[in-house]
């Protein structure tokens, strides 16, 4: 039976890599994007022209109406949501004494309220039918912290904390969450990184490269699976080693 995910921050990195090799794997897949909207567009007409069941919706995951409706849009076109990727995420790298209460705001409603809104809005729906499962893209600077970027490591550590809680509470209503926490991977995000800085990160990692989006989609792939249903609470670092 084929199953529906919904992918937020789906047109683009890690987002686009899940939504691609899901759909390949017989999922409907609901693309949520935010204002990346020609990307997105672009990606669900790719697939559905090779006969992929895919849906578009526009909603900020800051926002609890947008996402009640993406999830009830979901339902109408796609089915019931049997998976949640939370995704949708920014980052940025600034010294922690220059942060603007801005800057600490929307990085925390972004990266970790747009989880607790996508999660508390598809459990509405997965609770009575006591199944489903919610994968988390945290990361491992919320493992370990990383300079310049104090408040992103801060909200990547919540997702994490959220994770483990939340799998312990609705545990026995079968339902699995789980967590990835990616390292260096080779995205958008990388964009303002200078060649050395580049070189240096690549030397921390013992595989001596970046990751690609498409391992980290792997991995989701992985826990979606029926091989994973005794997986929760867990977080697998997808990083060469960076973090151990």
């Amino acid at each position: 039976m084929k199953k529906t995910v919904i992918i937020t921050g789906a047109a683009r990195g890690i987002g686009r890599a899940c939504t691609e090799l899901f759909a390949a794997h017989g999922y409907r897949v609901l693309i949520n994007y935010h204002r990346s909207g020609a990307a997105a567009a672009e990606l669900a007409n790719s697939l559905q022209e090779r006969g992929y069941r895919v849906a578009l919706f526009q909603a900020d995951v800051c926002s609890r109406p947008q996402v009640d409706q993406m999830v009830e849009y979901c339902q109408a076109e796609l089915g019931p949501v049997d998976l949640l990727i939370n995704n949708a995420g920014i980052a940025q790298s600034r010294l922690f004494i220059d942060l603007s209460v801005e800057d600490w705001e929307t990085m925390i409603q972004t990266n970790l309220t747009g989880v607790f809104h996508c999660t508390q809005s598809v459990l509405r729906t997965m609770l009575p039918r006591q199944q489903g499962k919610i994968i988390n893209i945290a990361s491992m600077w919320g493992q370990v912290g990383a300079s310049c970027e104090v408040h992103y490591s801060a909200a990547k550590a919540g997702v994490i904390g959220l994770t483990k809680a939340l799998a312990k509470e609705i545990g026995p209503a079968n339902i699995q969450v789980n967590c990835i926490a990616p390292g260096i991977i080779d995205t958008d995000m990388m964009v303002p990184f200078t060649i050395d800085e580049k070189a240096a990160l690549k030397e921390q990692t013992p595989l001596e490269r970046f990751g690609t989006a498409e391992e980290v989609a792997a991995c989701a792939l992985f826990l979606a699976s029926e091989a994973a249903n005794f997986i929760t609470g867990q977080v697998i670092g997808v990083n060469g080693g960076f973090v151990v």
